[in-house]
């Protein structure tokens, strides 16, 4: 499955349940207060200090136990994601059980990982470094992958000995609480991980607290630059994973019907809601029109659908109606300075957050659609005459999360795929997939990895551990 992160993140007040299919309200949650946010980054300075002593391969059981009770309890798991964001049943199952992957790989591969490094020394001694955990960190969570991100942020810091204080979306509290009830029942001890309904107030207070270490965000970018902007004053590291307009570019192709079905599902999973999803489909004149007509064929006739229900021909909810609205409005600017509108692109009347899934041609650079994220099912091509063109094409971009090449020549799409500013780059795949995989990015789609080897090296005190001799 193909996972990631949020550009956009609905505002509301409070915390809330609010299903996007519906419009209804299912639940409200109150915020911290002061005091509860106190409470928590005291118990996280605590657990830290019983924590970091526990010996990795001990932490290991407890994190591979995290692990297995998110596949037990999948399908609880994902009846809240979907009403909660809106996402289909079947992709929220497959999120939850996803996260079992990631804390598995971080349990097995964690000692490794972290063990001790000798350095070849010239002036005699013994040079070590030594992988320590560095203390109490804040996870700040989206709403797309509700598990997921949170998954990916906590196993390998769990690993490492850190302990976690986590805000979670507004949007998703029953996710938030769920998560802290499989840490709480799989023995993760008390203050090691620390839900918090914090405001963006209380943030900037955590931040600022000296018992906290570090920040990490998966977000938009104007909230990266706001929690970067805090970290960077309070001096704490940050990871910072952001928006995305990753370039899908296909060359040639011996079956157009199959690689245009591919970059379609690519494009709609999670609703089009995914920070590496394919946002700009990039395609060699001579099978271009063959290509939109595909897609086309295949965002025609789509009517809106219960996300708990999955039924043949319908298509889910965006996250919220803001979110609909403020994609609807997007497309609605490109097509008025003369792109060209081959299926959907209709918003249906609320309360609902249903927007057609979309095909757009004909974007030119004037229109928001060329440099701005769109984060929803629109898929926008572009034709080019040369891969020298549509690499260039694909580096036409604030961002730089990831970016895929397809050729029947894997040389080719390699040699292009090669040039791809960006902090993935694949070939012959929409992305790579696996917890031993970093994702990543550059430019305004954040620095810091998450997830493979490079997932356990952010958040840690790399000490040299020197003898001499």
């Amino acid at each position: 499955m193909a996972v990631t992160s949020t550009a956009q993140t609905p505002t509301a007040p409070g915390y809330r349940v609010l299903n996007p299919a519906t419009g209804a309200i299912l639940e409200e949650f109150a915020t911290a207060t002061d005091t509860d946010i106190q409470e928590a980054l005291a118990a996280a300075e605590s657990g830290y200090q019983a924590w970091k002593n526990v010996d990795i391969n001990e932490r290991a059981k407890i994190v591979a136990r995290v692990g297995e009770l998110f596949a037990e309890r999948a399908d609880e798991l994902a009846a809240i994601a979907t009403a909660e964001m809106g996402k289909p049943l079947s992709e929220s199952k497959g999120e939850a059980e996803f996260c079992k992957d990631i804390f598995e790989y971080f349990a097995t591969e964690g000692p490794g990982l972290a063990a001790d490094q000798e350095v070849k020394t010239f002036g005699g001694g013994k040079a070590i470094i030594e992988r320590l955990p560095v203390g109490p960190l804040l996870g700040i969570m989206p709403w797309n992958y509700p598990f997921y991100q949170v998954a990916r942020f906590a196993a390998p810091n769990l690993m490492l000995g850190n302990t976690i204080v986590l805000k979670h979306a507004e949007t998703c509290p029953r996710s938030a609480l769920a998560i802290q009830a499989i840490m709480d029942d799989a023995g993760v001890p008390a203050g090691v991980y620390n839900n918090v309904f914090a405001s963006h107030d209380q943030i900037a207070t955590i931040i600022a607290d000296p018992r906290i270490q570090g920040v990490s965000l998966t977000g938009s970018e104007r909230a990266g630059a706001i929690i970067g902007e805090q970290a960077g004053r309070n001096l704490k590291k940050a990871v910072l994973e952001l928006g995305g307009s990753d370039p899908y570019v296909i060359l040639d192709s011996a079956d157009i019907k199959a690689d245009a079905a591919t970059a379609w599902a690519t494009r709609m999973e999670n609703t089009g809601q995914a920070c590496n999803s394919n946002k700009r489909m990039i395609v060699m004149e001579d099978i271009f029109d063959d290509f939109v007509s595909e897609l086309t064929a295949l965002a025609t006739d789509l009517v809106p659908g219960d996300p708990a229900e999955e039924v043949a021909g319908t298509f889910a909810p965006l996250s919220s109606r803001a979110a609909a609205e403020s994609l609807a409005a997007q497309v609605k600017d490109a097509v008025d300075k003369g792109a060209t509108l081959h299926a959907g692109g209709t918003l249906h009347e609320g309360p609902g957050a249903y927007l057609e899934p979309t095909v757009l041609t004909g974007i030119t650079k004037d229109m928001r659609a060329y440099y701005e994220e769109l984060f929803g099912p629109v898929a926008v091509v572009y034709k080019v005459t040369s891969d020298e063109e549509a690499l260039e094409l694909a580096n036409d971009t604030q961002y730089g999360l990831g970016g895929a090449v397809f050729s029947t020549d894997p040389s080719r799409a390699a040699k292009v795929a090669a040039g791809l500013e960006s902090g993935m780059a694949n070939v012959n795949t929409p992305s790579a997939e696996g917890a031993e995989m970093p994702f990543g990015g550059v430019k305004r789609s954040g620095f810091g990895r998450e997830l493979g080897p490079l997932g356990m090296d952010e958040f840690v005190n790399k000490r040299l551990f020197y003898v001499a001799g």
